[in-house]
């Protein structure tokens, strides 16, 4: 069984939140390949920022996100990933146009169910990694909400209920396969 586990969905839909609740009951856990480019690239005044240079920025998430389902391959017991290979595959194929979707997830597969985060207006907020506005976060959303089905993953919807209450929720999903 694939125990590596995206959740995705929203920007600002609370994943962040999610994978600090996991990581504190003793789950491993990866955190979001694009906030880890944006403290660096913001650290030594790069320019691969997805406000100056989108393309550059996915390119790398697309690296990263790589080499974190690589590294997480081995592990026992589930590993949660806050976005992964398919968001920034989607995010450079929807820029680009290039084909590049279904090429890297067929190659870096993640456990069929995938979690999404729903546009949640109540919590979005802007902070210096997240300069995007809620629009351009329910756009991204409707791409993801129709890419993971397209690549034969299994969509499940997180409500918008309390974080503990919504881990117990993916934990439960899981565990029912």
């Amino acid at each position: 069984m694939n125990r590596l586990v995206l959740i995705s969905g929203c920007s600002g839909g609370g994943k962040s939140t999610l994978l600090a609740e996991l990581g504190r009951r003793g789950h491993a856990i990866v955190e979001e390949p694009g906030r880890r480019i944006v403290k660096q690239e913001l650290e030594g005044d790069g320019a691969a920022l997805p406000w100056i240079d989108m393309a550059a920025f996915a390119r790398r998430a697309i690296e990263m996100a790589a080499a974190d389902h690589a590294a997480a391959r081995g592990q026992a017991g589930w590993t949660f990933f806050d976005r992964g290979l398919i968001d920034a595959a989607s995010a450079l194929q929807h820029l680009t146009g290039e084909p590049i979707l279904e090429k890297l997830s067929g190659v870096h597969r993640y456990n069929t169910k995938v979690f999404l985060t729903p546009p949640w207006l109540e919590i979005y907020v802007t902070d210096p990694e997240r300069r995007h506005g809620f629009d351009e976060a329910v756009a991204e959303y409707d791409r993801l909400a129709t890419i993971y089905p397209a690549l034969g993953y299994d969509v499940v919807t997180l409500p918008k209920i309390a974080v503990a209450e919504r881990v117990d929720f993916i934990l439960d999903r899981l565990e029912a396969k």
